[in-house]
């Protein structure tokens, strides 16, 4: 399933330069409108919650989105006044390489406010 044609997303469980690779724990996910069967494959529904989220577009290479998730953590948050809410940071890639050229792929990081 491509962002062509299903809402593609991300979901960061875990912190990749502070967690063990083995624990490390990051979600794949597709917006589908029908139910999935597993067909042996690991595969859960979910929902990701509405709610209020600071939005940062990522324009370019979107395979390091660790600076945008740091400055929203680290810059944006504190200054914002604002507080997380307890849901990870999440992304919702609207295109990506090598469907688009590189500079062209787009993302958008989603981090949850209360």
């Amino acid at each position: 399933m491509s962002p062509k044609t299903s809402p593609t997303f991300n979901i960061f469980h875990s912190d990749p330069r502070t967690t063990p690779p083995s624990e490390y724990h990051m979600d794949l996910c597709v917006g589908v409108d029908r139910s999935i069967e597993a067909n042996g494959e690991l595969i859960e529904a979910g929902t990701i919650p509405g709610g209020r989220c600071a939005v940062l577009r990522v324009v370019g290479n979107t395979d390091n989105l660790e600076p945008a998730a740091l400055y929203l953590y680290r810059d944006w948050l504190p200054a914002s006044g604002e507080e997380a809410r307890d849901f990870p940071l999440y992304c919702q890639r609207f295109t990506f390489f090598p469907e688009v050229p590189e500079h062209e792929a787009v993302a958008e990081l989603f981090l949850p406010l209360k």
